[in-house]
Order: structure tokens, then sequence, then C-alpha cells
């Protein structure tokens, strides 16, 4: 029940969120710009975008060795793929899914494989960070001005363009002093642990520290390391080529580019299928700050998403026959009797 339940909510939030981009839209135009993409350059995206997984997954083999575990590349590959498949159905499933996948093909236990998901994670998280500091360093201007207004507009604000800022500053300047204080007060900390939701903030930032510390383990870092990055790369890669399908986009700069990658991976980020909604909305209203129009920006948006999508899910229904196709295999060959 309470999956049906995550489920509904979150097919729900998909389907508003697509509702709220798309009401003011026109599909036969949008249709019409589709059918007059560039596929070439389409094709290129989804390669750029097989390869920068089958990279996923051998970095992912990586954090397995220090454990005792070396699976094949395209087993580990299948595993990945199967994982983005099951997100867009169920969204948060893809990690669990991916394990579950690992072990069918390789025996590496699901608890152990997970550990190395999360620590992968971290990773991802702390180049998205740097991502949107540099992003920030470089489009201030334009992203600061997207941000407020788009907050504003969207989620009720007011009208005095500095109201949020202001209240952002002031919490900072608060919060800081707090926290400081509390890293250096034995007391308070002993106090604060016993309170559940702040033990698990703690606990969770352990994990990340953890998890950072654990390249340490690793037979090759500095392959793991170009190996994250060679991985963001694609990801850039993937949307970037696709500016040039459509003649309206075509024009776009590298700069628009990164702000698109950091954008778009926050909306992905939304707990819907895929980021589902969440990433239309975003990355259609901030292209509008590189001189699109909305419906344009919205195009792009649909555009990236839906051929990435679409490829995903066709490629991952593939990985997922592999694996049942080589799982009964393989237990019919162990079950049968020598004569």
């Amino acid at each position: 029940m309470k999956q049906a339940l995550r489920y509904i909510i979150s097919l729900g939030l998909a389907g508003g969120l697509m509702w709220f981009a798309f009401k003011d839209q026109n599909p036969a135009e949008m249709l019409d710009r589709f059918a007059r993409s560039d596929w070439r350059w389409i094709a290129l995206s989804c390669l750029f975008l097989l390869v920068a997984h089958v990279v996923r997954a051998w970095r992912w083999g990586m954090l397995m060795e220090p454990l005792g575990y070396k699976p094949k590349l395209l087993n580990s590959s299948m595993a990945v793929l199967t994982g983005y498949f099951a997100n867009f159905i169920v969204p948060r499933m893809g990690e669990v899914t991916r394990c579950g996948t690992l072990y069918r093909l390789e025996k590496v236990p699901v608890n152990l494989s997970f550990g190395t998901v999360v620590a992968e994670r971290i990773f991802d998280v702390l180049i998205l960070l740097v991502l949107i500091g540099v992003n920030f360093l470089l489009e201030f201007d334009r992203l600061s001005t997207f941000f407020m207004e788009f907050f504003q507009s969207k989620l009720g604000g007011g009208a005095g363009g500095g109201g949020l800022l202001w209240a952002f500053l002031g919490f900072a300047v608060i919060a800081i002093p707090l926290a400081i204080y509390a890293i250096r007060n034995k007391t308070l900390q002993a106090k604060l642990m016993q309170n559940a939701f702040f033990s698990k903030i703690v606990e969770f930032g352990k994990g990340m520290l953890e998890g950072l510390l654990s390249i340490r383990k690793l037979r090759s870092p500095g392959l793991f390391i170009i190996s994250t990055v060679s991985i963001w790369v694609l990801y850039y890669l993937v949307s970037y080529v696709l500016f040039f399908c459509i003649p309206e986009t075509s024009t776009l700069g590298p700069l628009a580019g990164l702000t698109l990658l950091v954008v778009g991976a926050i909306g992905m980020a939304a707990p819907t299928q895929g980021g589902i909604g969440a990433y239309h909305l975003l990355v259609g209203n901030v292209m509008i700050l590189y001189g699109l129009s909305q419906n344009d920006g919205l195009t792009l948006a649909t555009f990236i998403h839906g051929t990435q999508m679409l490829f995903m899910l066709a490629i991952g229904a593939l990985a997922f026959l592999f694996v049942l196709f080589k799982n009964g295999k393989t237990t019919s060959e162990a079950l049968k009797v020598p004569a």
C-alpha cells in the first residue's frame, strides 16, 4: 500500500507539473518542430548517453574491488541500464533494482553493492555542487535573476525583488554563528544528538564523509576521478549536441549548455518518474535567459528529456530482457542432472 501510494503521488505530481508547463502550449506546433529536427544529432546524443552509463558501470566496478568482487563490465552495465529503466517506472527504485540485478548476474550481495552505490552518489553530488558553483560564478546575473523571478512567479512570491534574497541572507547570518557555537559546545551536541531528526542529519553527514574517504581504498584513485569527470562531461555533451537539432536553439553557446546541465540535474532529482514535469518546468524557463521564448525553451526541454527517456526505456528494456534470459539460462543449466 505504501509503495502504491508513493507511485500514485509521484505520478500525480508529474502530471500536475506537466499540465502547468504545457497549459499554454500548442502541441501541433511542437510536434512539427520535432519532425523537422536533425536526427543525426539525436543519434550522437544517444551514443554519448550509452557511453556515460558504461563508464558509470566501470566506475562502479572499481568501488567493489576493495570488497573482493570484480564484476564483468557487461554485467555491471546491464545492471546500471536496468536500474535506469526502473527509475522511469517507479521513482527511486533504480538503485535497488540495479543492485538486485547485479546479484542475479554476479552474486554480489545486495547490501555490499548498495553501499557502493551510496558512495558513488556522494561523488556525483559533490561534482554537481562544484558545477553549480562554477555555473553561478560564470552566469551569476542571469541565474540569480532567474531563480528570484521563478520562485516569486511560480510559487506566489511578492513583488519585491530582493525579499527572498534578504530573507536568505538573514537566515545565513543567524544560522552560521549558531552552527559554529554548536560545533564547539560538547554539552549542546550531546543534547542535540538525542533528537532523532538531528542525529539522522549527523549520520548522513558522516556517511558522506566516509564515502568520500573511501576513495583511498581504491586500487586506482586516479582512474576513479577520471571516470567521474568523464561521466559528467558526457552528460554535458548529451544535452549540448541536441541544441543543433532545432534551428531555434542552434545558436546557443557552451555556457547555455552548462546551465542546462545544472538546472536539468536539479529537475531530474525531483520525486517523479525520471524527473518528468520538474525538468520541463525548470529547463523551459531558464532557457529564456539565453534569448529563447518560453515556447522554444519548453520545446527544447521536451526534446532533450523525451529523447533521453525513450532511448533509456528502449535500451533498458533490452537490458532487462538480457538479464532475464541469462539468469534463466544459468538456472536451467544448474538444474541439469549429469547423465
